[in-house]
């Protein structure tokens, strides 16, 4: 096939994949996985292909955060004990070499069981009442979450956004907009992880044109979901995302 057709391709897969997660606050790590892995690069090592889609978190996220907070969805004071533990757990994720399936198994059964309880919650939910999360439960979080996101190369938001919700410590929106700021350190910590132990290895040349897919898909995803879609909507794109992560790991496992 030829090689600028198959750039293109990718391109429109990075720009579709980015609206979708965008509109939840999330960055598109798993999606960018998911589409890199039936590509060439594929083939790259996990440190690769992790680094790249981090940069790609950093495009995302942080446009995704921009708009959910400009809209007034997002609450420092609930944001930050979450983000105080990740930073240095995504560091020391971002620096170890870990790779395995008892891994990946749990990380697939982890989004599909959060996917089917979001799926399973009614919408007739009080989706605007929400409670203060203890410091101390969301401290741990964070650190499982950020050290997760450093070893397998997400932002975490796939696993806070749920999280945050089952819990009901945010609505829809204000989970989205914590859930961005979220992904944004852990991203940014994952690359100085690895660039502490020697791994980093990005090729800018390869970025540049991923960087413009992902770009305008997040300025048109993040613009709907903090604006225009309601509640009820970014909780259920959010279903869907979570189920398309983890059924791509799951295929990743088996077949």
């Amino acid at each position: 096939m030829d090689q600028g057709f198959t750039l293109l391709a990718i391109c429109f897969g990075l720009f579709f994949i980015s609206i979708l997660y965008s509109s939840v606050g999330h960055g598109g790590a798993s999606g960018y996985l998911a589409l890199l892995s039936l590509t060439a690069y594929g083939e790259m090592q996990s440190s690769w292909l992790k680094q790249h889609v981090w940069v790609l978190n950093l495009i995302v996220a942080g446009l995704a955060f921009l708009h959910y907070s400009k809209a007034g969805h997002h609450n420092f004071s609930k944001t930050t004990p979450f983000i105080l533990t990740s930073i240095p757990f995504a560091f020391m994720g971002g620096y170890l070499r870990v790779d395995g399936a008892v891994y990946d198994t749990l990380l697939s059964l982890t989004l599909l069981y959060a996917a089917i309880r979001l799926l399973l919650l009614s919408d007739n939910t009080q989706t605007n009442v929400t409670s203060e999360p203890e410091k101390g439960q969301a401290y741990a979080f964070g650190a499982g979450i950020g050290l997760f996101s450093g070893i397998i190369g997400v932002g975490g938001g796939i696993f806070l956004s749920p999280l945050l919700l089952l819990k009901k410590w945010a609505t829809p929106k204000a989970a989205a907009a914590t859930a961005a700021l979220f992904i944004w350190v852990n991203s940014a910590a994952g690359l100085l992880g690895a660039t502490a132990s020697s791994q980093l290895v990005l090729e800018f040349d390869t970025l540049l044109p991923f960087i413009a897919a992902v770009l305008f898909g997040g300025l048109i995803g993040s613009r709907y979901g903090s604006m225009h879609a309601q509640q009820t909507t970014v909780r259920n794109l959010l279903v869907a995302v979570l189920f398309i992560a983890s059924f791509k790991r799951i295929t990743d496992l088996f077949f």
